[in-house]
């Protein structure tokens, strides 16, 4: 999706000067893009990005923060995978920096969430466990109905300790496991704007709320059209249906229709699409539309009145078929 690699191209590049932030970013990285691997006895660390920028990055920061040396390999698109991946992995003193970066604790075992000091540390540490996050395995939507900032985790533990963390930068975000793969997902707009600044993708943001914006006109603009719609087919409606009762009044009463009653009726018919005060302005003398409708209603009662003594069909005999009274 461009919008998700828009954004992970911009965190890419986000300039963090501080040493702790950077590390919280790239361990929540390798927690997860990456893995521990036995490799000749010996445990490899690798991280599996949809980045080249990315994969620089954590290269970068492995280099910088903890002294070792990487390689990087291409896993070219094919079959189901859409496009490239770069594989990073760290073999030489790959088990010292599982233990610095949390994936080990000190009894060689594999942590299964984050250390507790990202998820507790400062506003920036935070937001850098959610950009390390995103840019291991995030992904954003189009503004609407269905827009969500989300990230896919390596597992539950993994989920709640990030949750946690947006949590404390005072956004929700809900956790949640379709199919045994467990998701961190944000929907509402305002948060998902919120989150995305807090990580450092402002252009990204401006890009997504001018878009956001743009859909909220659009569907305000439909809402609007199909209610003009609605409301000209009921109005088209209750002409048909005002229209064929008066035709079977007329019918039901004959001779016996009051003169002032029977020249509204044929007011009715004479100008079926006109409303009831361009009625009142085609009568002579003009009337009221409630002069109108209080005749063309006396009219219809004392018709059915009339067809009830007689035992014959009233004036709804005469609405159309399809007639639909909502």
């Amino acid at each position: 999706m461009a919008l998700t690699a828009d954004v992970k191209e911009e965190l890419a590049t986000v300039d963090v000067p501080k040493t702790t932030v950077r590390a919280a970013e790239l361990a929540t990285i390798l927690r997860f893009a990456g893995g521990l691997h036995l490799i000749s006895g010996r445990i490899a660390v690798e991280a599996e990005l949809d980045s080249p920028t990315t994969a620089n990055r954590v290269r970068r920061d492995l280099s910088e923060l903890f002294g070792v040396r990487s390689e990087l390999s291409v896993i070219s698109a094919s079959g189901i995978r859409r496009s490239s991946q770069y594989l990073v992995r760290v073999l030489d003193g790959g088990e010292t920096l599982a233990r610095q970066t949390g994936l080990l604790d000190a009894r060689r075992r594999p942590v299964r969430g984050l250390p507790n000091r990202l998820t507790t540390g400062t506003a920036e540490e935070l937001a850098a466990v959610w950009r390390g996050a995103f840019l291991a395995r995030g992904s954003l939507t189009d503004p609407g109905r269905s827009a969500a900032l989300e990230v896919t985790s390596p597992g539950n533990e993994s989920a709640m300790a990030i949750v946690g963390a947006a949590g404390r930068l005072k956004i929700s975000a809900k956790a949640r496991e379709v199919r045994g793969v467990h998701r961190v997902v944000i929907r509402d707009g305002d948060a998902i704007s919120a989150m995305l600044r807090l990580m450092g993708a402002n252009a990204a943001v401006d890009a997504w709320e001018e878009l956001r914006a743009r859909r909220g006109v659009r569907a305000t603009a439909n809402r609007l059209v199909n209610f003009d719609d609605a409301n000209l087919r009921r109005s088209a409606q209750a002409a048909v249906a005002a229209c064929a009762r008066v035709e079977r009044a007329l019918e039901i009463l004959e001779d016996r229709v009051p003169e002032h009653l029977r020249k509204a009726g044929e007011l009715r018919l004479e100008f079926r699409d006109a409303s009831l005060d361009e009625l009142g302005h085609h009568a002579n003398p003009p009337m009221t539309k409630d002069a109108v409708a209080g005749r063309i209603r006396r009219l219809l009662a004392m018709a059915d009145k009339r067809a009830a003594e007689l035992g014959i069909p009233g004036t709804d005999a005469g609405l159309p078929a399809d007639y639909d009274a909502d």
